[in-house]
């Protein structure tokens, strides 16, 4: 299937370009942005996109060399030549030494980019504090509150955001007057996966019509459940059935294509991240027969936060392996361009569970150069496409919760 998919998206390569070009210039759509991918073979689509991405430390060595020119390029055609200092707003876990290689990384792409940055925390502080990167980097940290000397002094005139907003940080925001990207109000305090899901699947289909292709092939089944509560025993009958209604419209599809997988599905919080209250279901009876343990997992969102909407996703099982570990691609965006990627490993998971999970380990996967022929690489290409897709989703989403690039400039507006 993938060679075929392939073959078929190399085909339409002017008309691909074309609609998707005309789609990204009437769209805002973030700095950055990252893509689960799964390939069952079968069929390969992304299962979850991440519009504040950590993990840039992992990218392929010649993708983050060739990231500094696509960030000034993005940076250039949305803002001009305003932006010179930038306030690169973190998370908190500053005990962890693997996430501030990621935002090192971040850094020497921006001040390679020609920019000056300024690191900092959505939080007060009494003085500036000095953590530590895995490669052994110190970096200064200061309060990223508009009022605090540091931002006084140093006049910044963008803030990108590296820190998801599982909460709202209301109280840093109501000083902010600066512009942001991503903008705060699609963190995951207010943002639906079942939204995102809702446009990718929808332009799979458009892009489907254009190559020719079933659109089956790049989709995945995405049904939501709102109002859950994880301690109401009919509530958890209630997934049961959906879980059972899902599972029987798979094995349907499956039926028709001749496809031999057992189907199953994630039962996933709605506004979550980091794979947290991500759990992998094969039957109705599963969930009626949590047990405490599984439940507590279903409640362990980022933050403390309840869970109270869920989605139950088409699972898609995995046959990329890496030294003999079940592994995903992972594909990263900065604006419109693929920017990136890796290889996310398990050795202690199957290919159908989920591999964003304690253990992970990263390996390199290179997609500088996806504009392949069709003696390339029909992985790198048909996942780069999925990517693409996914970042038109979020400019879409953004655009349905009303939501403002403050002193950004539409591809549309600068006749680029």
């Amino acid at each position: 299937m993938k060679t075929n998919l392939h073959q078929n998206i190399c085909g339409q390569a002017s008309q691909t370009s074309t609609w998707f070009c005309e789609k990204a210039k009437q769209l805002s759509y973030p700095i950055y942005s990252s893509y689960d991918i799964r390939d069952a073979g079968f069929k390969i689509s992304n299962v979850d996109a991440n519009i504040f991405p950590a993990g840039f430390n992992n990218i392929c060595p010649t993708d983050k060399d060739a990231a500094v020119g696509i960030m000034d390029q993005y940076l250039t055609k949305h803002y001009g030549s305003r932006v010179e200092k930038i306030l690169l707003v973190t998370e908190e876990h500053t005990q962890n030494p693997f996430y501030w290689e990621n935002v090192s990384t971040l850094q020497q792409t921006l001040v390679g980019a020609g920019k000056q940055v300024l690191i900092g925390i959505p939080k007060r502080l009494s003085e500036p504090l000095v953590v530590k990167s895995s490669s052994g980097q110190e970096i200064k940290v200061i309060s990223a509150f508009e009022d605090s000397p540091e931002v006084q002094e140093f006049k910044p005139d963008l803030v990108i955001s590296n820190n998801d907003f599982s909460e709202s940080n209301e109280d840093w925001a109501s000083y902010l007057t600066l512009p942001m990207n991503p903008p705060r109000e699609l963190g995951w305090y207010q943002r639906k996966k079942s939204r995102y899901f809702e446009n990718y699947n929808q332009l799979v289909g458009e892009f489907a019509k254009i190559v020719g292709f079933d659109p089956f092939l790049m989709n995945v089944k995405t049904e939501v459940y709102e109002n859950f509560d994880i301690n109401e025993e009919a509530s958890r009958v209630e997934l049961a059935s959906r879980v059972d209604r899902v599972l029987a419209e798979l094995k349907e599809d499956y039926l028709q294509r001749g496809i031999q997988q057992e189907p199953f599905v994630f039962v996933k919080n709605n506004s979550g991240t980091y794979g947290l209250a991500v759990v992998r279901v094969g039957s109705g009876a599963e969930v009626r027969d949590w047990n405490y343990k599984s439940r507590k997992k279903m409640k362990a969102a980022k933050g403390g936060r309840d869970v109270e909407e869920i989605i139950v996703q088409e699972g898609i099982p995995s046959r990329v392996q890496s030294d003999g570990a079940s592994a995903e691609p992972v594909i990263y965006m900065i604006g419109s361009e693929l920017a990136g990627g890796f290889l996310r490993t398990h050795a202690e998971k199957s290919n159908t569970d989920s591999l964003n999970s304690p253990g992970a380990v990263y390996k390199k996967l290179c997609v500088s150069d996806l504009n392949v022929s069709l003696q390339g690489s029909p992985l790198e290409n048909v996942y780069g496409w999925s990517a693409r897709l996914g970042l038109l989703a979020i400019g879409m989403e953004a655009e349905q919760m009303k939501i403002q690039f403050a002193g950004y400039q539409k591809a549309s507006q600068t006749g680029s």
